[in-house]
């Protein structure tokens, strides 16, 4: 006979809290975004994402949008070459925010506007010592993106290559068996032009000129000195005479003002000369009344003229008969 140990009720409860509990673990480590709308977008790259796994976190400017949900393997039979398309989960409100649509915007809309202004995914890492990579988003318009260009279920996100990606494809780019011919014929161009005779020559001929630059240099320092001394009496007299003619332009500028001062309008010698003008042209009007037609001076002169003129006239018939009959002095006139 078996016995039965315990409540199966009791032990019902048991399991159900444990239920209870483990959902309450899960749901606080899901940050409460357990049954948050998600929005899956995809990314193609075309270099090596090793280190990117997945629920490797997706974020904006260093806040998470999302996870990685699945990395996968594309040939492309047209373009020949390799993709890997990378599959995250990207939560819908962040999405929103970042793009700045309403609340019940379309998120497929809101991705197509976000990569139109240039949003871009590249890797990144998260730890040196580990390896492992990240997804970061950010608004790249102007670096050169690569994507698949076909349509798919998820809207699409073009990528770019990490500065590493880029050296590793320029290092690819450089054909390095005609790199090492150019060296090899440079160096055996270099090696004739050292061997050959014209260089030698060359170098004697620089050696003389250096030699003759040395013997030119030091004749140049033994004359250089009663150069420098007669440039310094130069200066000196040059200085002296400055001093000379800033004097006399000094002496000369105290005469202006002095003259300027002596010639003013306003002062004394100009006064006297006006009064003395005045003067003399009172005194040449006095002159010319004086003496004009009209006046009794020029009457009285012309008046004394004539009786004059008669007195000679009467001394000249004097003469003449005294002339002709001198004895009419005694006798008087016949």
């Amino acid at each position: 006979m078996i016995r039965r140990h315990g409540n199966p009720a009791l032990l019902g409860l048991f399991v159900v809290g444990a239920l209870v509990l483990l959902f309450a673990t899960v749901f606080t480590v899901a940050g409460g975004k357990l049954f948050a709308s998600k929005q899956r977008v995809v990314m193609h790259f075309g270099g090596s994402i090793y280190g990117l796994q997945e629920g490797a976190p997706v974020v904006f400017r260093g806040v998470r949008l999302g996870s990685v949900h699945s990395v996968g393997v594309k040939w492309d039979a047209a373009g020949s070459h390799v993709s890997i398309p990378v599959v995250a989960e990207l939560d819908a409100e962040a999405l929103r925010n970042v793009g700045g649509s309403q609340a019940d915007a379309d998120l497929r809309a809101t991705v197509q506007t976000l990569v139109g202004n240039g949003l871009r995914a590249q890797l990144a890492m998260q730890s040196v010592l580990t390896g492992q990579l990240y997804i970061d988003l950010d608004f790249r318009p102007d670096r050169p993106s690569f994507s698949q260009g076909s349509v798919s279920r998820h809207p699409e996100i073009p990528t770019v290559a990490t500065v590493f990606q880029e050296l590793r494809n320029q290092i690819d780019q450089i054909d390095l068996k005609r790199l090492i011919e150019d060296i090899g014929a440079i160096a055996s161009t270099t090696r004739s032009m050292v061997s050959a005779p014209e260089l030698s020559r060359a170098l004697q001929d620089l050696d003389d000129i250096t030699r003759h630059m040395a013997r030119l240099s030091q004749r140049l320092d033994q004359r250089s000195g009663p150069l420098l001394d007669r440039a310094d009496a130069a200066l000196d007299a040059a200085r002296k005479t400055t001093e000379d003619l800033r004097l006399a332009a000094a002496a000369v500028s105290e005469s202006a003002r002095r003259v300027g001062t002596t010639f003013h309008p306003e002062g004394s010698l100009s006064g006297k000369l006006r009064s003395a003008a005045d003067e003399m042209a009172r005194t040449g009007a006095v002159l010319r009344e004086s003496v004009g037609n009209d006046a009794p001076l020029n009457r009285d002169l012309q008046r004394a003229l004539s009786d004059l003129a008669s007195a000679a006239r009467s001394l000249r018939e004097l003469a003449d008969t005294l002339n002709q009959q001198p004895e009419s002095v005694l006798r008087g006139r016949q």
